[in-house]
């Protein structure tokens, strides 16, 4: 709250990306530092950016502080803190997977549910999110105090097909849900499956059962990354994308030599799901705020402007982390280059389960020194907030 009692309406939206989520810290890092007294009061997230989300919400310290604290879970990740990566368990799942397609699924193998087995990043996200019984009792804690105003996380439902926000608030905050053609929100306490299902890269990760329904990560459905934000109320709007904006010549340069490996056509997908609807939604936002201004509150019909302001990497994540794939836990580079990851310039799939520490800290400290880079627009952007 600022010194008037009002809701300062400065929303923090943190995108998906599994490891490269380790950039958003990066950013968060210059933010904490260069503007103490700016804190955001509506913190979304999905995917790997729901757990830096959740993680800000939950932790009961000064903001700086929690900041330095995910920047140190990160700095520590190793991958089999994140999924299982011995050769028992990577050849029973693929073996499985195998048996399934070509018994027409009537393998006698019990069937796999995924590529990997994400119990230690259930185990993790229960210690570094101080959950009591699954639940993240931090949050409630943060709305009571004040500087938290409301908490959302996306997944998306495999049970209905729709996108889910899971929205959390004060018990005396009235935040109204909202419903668009195939996502809808949903108040909750939210627990630690919810920041798994929001995570749950398809295929890779298990699909997670929350409240009797399955899911899967946020943004396989979120068309409108910005959406939970602006319903909470934002007024100003940080986003940290991990997404590497190519130029016009990068975007024409071929990626491989020949027929596309699966490594490839996973990345395009995955891109086309998790990264690129930020940007989208980002210029639809912004066309809207010209559409609207100059305009009376009368001919608005509800709508208001929102300042938008957006971090993105400024090095391409994918090609960088062809330069630490050779690290990967031997079992696991195996199966990787089975599906093609050595046959690519930029390696977009690879990086979204580079859970390296090398990578990690690259990419932590391409966060913070992209931030820095934008640091006079980032305090004009803060300036009625200082």
């Amino acid at each position: 709250m600022d010194t008037t009692g009002q809701p300062r309406g400065l929303a923090l939206v943190l995108s998906g990306g599994g490891a490269r989520a380790a950039y958003q810290v990066g950013v968060l890092r210059v933010l904490a530092r260069e503007f103490p007294e700016v804190v955001p009061d509506i913190l979304t997230g999905v995917s790997a950016g729901g757990i830096n989300a959740a993680f800000l919400a939950a932790r009961q310290a000064p903001f700086d502080e929690k900041v330095e604290q995910l920047a140190q879970m990160w700095a520590n990740l190793r991958i089999d803190q994140v999924f299982r990566v011995d050769l028992r368990d990577l050849a029973s799942r693929t073996l499985r997977w195998g048996g399934r397609l070509m018994s027409g699924g009537q393998s006698l193998l019990p069937p796999a549910k995924s590529l990997v087995d994400t119990v230690p990043l259930r185990e993790m996200l229960e210690r570094e999110l101080q959950a009591d019984g699954g639940v993240l009792c931090g949050i409630p804690q943060s709305l009571n105090d004040g500087w938290l105003r409301s908490f959302a996380l996306t997944a998306s439902s495999y049970t209905t097909g729709q996108s889910i926000t899971w929205v959390q608030t004060r018990e005396d905050e009235l935040i109204p849900t909202w419903e668009r053609p195939q996502r809808r929100s949903e108040i909750c306490a939210v627990r630690v499956d919810h920041v798994m299902a929001s995570a749950a890269l398809p295929f890779f990760f298990p699909a997670i059962e929350v409240d009797g329904g399955w899911y899967g990560d946020g943004g396989i459905r979120l068309t409108a990354p910005l959406s939970p934000a602006i319903h909470l109320g934002a007024k100003r709007i940080i986003a940290v994308s991990t997404r590497y904006a190519n130029t016009s010549r990068e975007a024409d340069r071929p990626q491989i030599a020949g027929y596309p490996p699966p490594a490839q056509v996973a990345g395009v997908l995955f891109n086309a799901i998790f990264l690129d609807q930020l940007d989208g939604d980002a210029m639809q936002l912004r066309q809207l705020n010209q559409l609207i201004e100059g305009q009376p509150d009368e001919k608005r019909k509800g709508l208001r402007h929102i300042d938008l302001f957006v971090v993105r990497p400024s090095q391409d994540l994918g090609r960088l982390a062809n330069a630490y794939e050779a690290d990967l836990p031997r079992a696991f580079r195996f199966l990787t280059r089975g599906l093609g990851t050595r046959e690519m310039r930029s390696n977009d799939m690879l990086s979204l389960v580079m859970f390296q520490p090398d990578y990690v800290k690259h990419l932590i400290d391409m966060g913070e020194a992209d931030a820095r880079a934008r640091l006079p627009e980032l305090r004009q952007f803060l300036q009625d907030q200082l």
